[in-house]
């Protein structure tokens, strides 16, 4: 059993920046691939960033690729989601997600475990 616990969210301006953070519980946290996930309001979930076991691999949407980046610190069990040149339609609630993953080097978009969410607005 993982336990994810997302902060970080706001009210920001577009342009701003912000950085997500994800608390895993437990002491497996280094086995979970991790994602981002966010969901806006009257849409279907989507995904957003996933990062592999030891952090060396990476995968963003294209809706954020150059403009947020993903990364972990296994020794906090925390992941992060630096958001960067944020566009009022990245206003959502946002996840991290665990992926089960028998690999230390790839990224697994599996989820199994979620947090439960923090809410980004952008205005414009």
């Amino acid at each position: 059993q993982v336990q994810l616990v997302e902060s970080g969210g706001g009210l920001v301006q577009a342009g701003d920046s912000l950085r997500l953070s994800c608390a895993a519980s437990g002491r497996t946290f280094s086995m979970y691939s991790m994602d981002w996930f966010r969901q806006a309001p009257g849409k279907e979930r989507e995904f957003v960033a996933a990062i592999s076991r030891s952090g060396g691999n990476t995968y963003y949407a294209d809706s954020v690729k150059g403009r947020f980046t993903i990364s972990r610190d296994n020794a906090k069990n925390t992941v992060y989601l630096q958001m960067n040149s944020l566009k009022p339609e990245d206003t959502a609630v946002y996840y991290c997600a665990a992926s089960s993953s028998a690999s230390w080097g790839a990224v697994a978009i599996t989820p199994t475990y979620w947090g439960q969410g923090t809410q980004v607005i952008v205005s414009s």
